[in-house]
């Protein structure tokens, strides 16, 4: 059975000119293709990427391994189509949470750890891992990375204009709650992060990011500093 392989190949058909009319052909390819690239992500979530064969991609999305190949020339293309779509779908998420005229910052944090918990995390957290020590998909992954987190990031500028007048710090309350909420939902991939923990350490994210801007105050809520979270404590075993 033939793995994934994600060794880069030159591309074997030339994409359709952009702006031409859709036909039905073109339209069901295209849905043929977005069923593929589910099975793809189904699959690495259910079986891991070490472990995901294109026979299976195919048998998922009920298709033959030819009607596959004829979508996708090889491995490689077919995970980089599985990355582009994982992005896609956290942007669109990322957007339908932070698009309206309130930004509740804990609103936002809480969707943003919501969204963690999805299929499509568990995907791209396997691929990113299998990417440490395979060169080819690191060679696919990496430069889509950069990609996501300029759009990412340009997205977010648009969206939040109560940070304007401060970059800086916009960058870094960015990067504490990606880095923050991740790693909370890796941790409690792996079994390492204690449920009782979790809404106090989403609380004091929160608290954080209210505090490097003032405008995100709550009107009369008092500022939380001098109250810390509690912390339940573990039962001992």
């Amino acid at each position: 059975m033939a793995r994934l392989n994600t060794k880069i190949e030159p591309a074997q058909r030339p994409a359709r000119p952009a702006g031409a009319t859709p036909t039905l052909q073109s339209l069901k390819s295209a849905q043929t293709r977005a069923k593929l690239i589910d099975a793809t992500i189904r699959c690495i979530v259910r079986l891991g990427y070490a472990n995901t064969t294109t026979p299976q991609v195919a048998a998922e999305a009920g298709l033959s391994r030819g009607a596959m190949l004829h979508h996708f020339e090889n491995g490689a293309a077919l995970i980089k189509a599985a990355i582009v779509e994982l992005h896609e779908k956290r942007l669109r998420a990322f957007r339908r949470a932070a698009d309206t005229d309130e930004h509740d910052t804990g609103n936002l944090v809480r969707t943003y750890w919501r969204q963690l918990q999805k299929p499509a995390f568990v995907a791209f957290h396997e691929l990113a891992l299998a990417s440490r020590s395979n060169p080819d998909l690191a060679r696919i992954l990496q430069p889509l990375q950069v990609e996501f987190r300029e759009r990412f990031n340009q997205q977010a500028v648009q969206l939040f204009p109560e940070w304007h007048a401060d970059r800086a710090r916009f960058d870094i309350a960015m990067a504490l709650s990606q880095t923050m909420l991740e790693g909370m939902a890796i941790q409690r991939l792996t079994g390492g992060l204690d449920e009782a923990v979790v809404d106090p350490l989403l609380a004091l994210v929160e608290d954080q990011i209210r505090a490097m801007n003032p405008a995100l105050a709550k009107p009369g809520a008092q500022p939380s500093a001098g109250k810390p979270q509690r912390i339940p404590r573990r039962k001992s075993s």
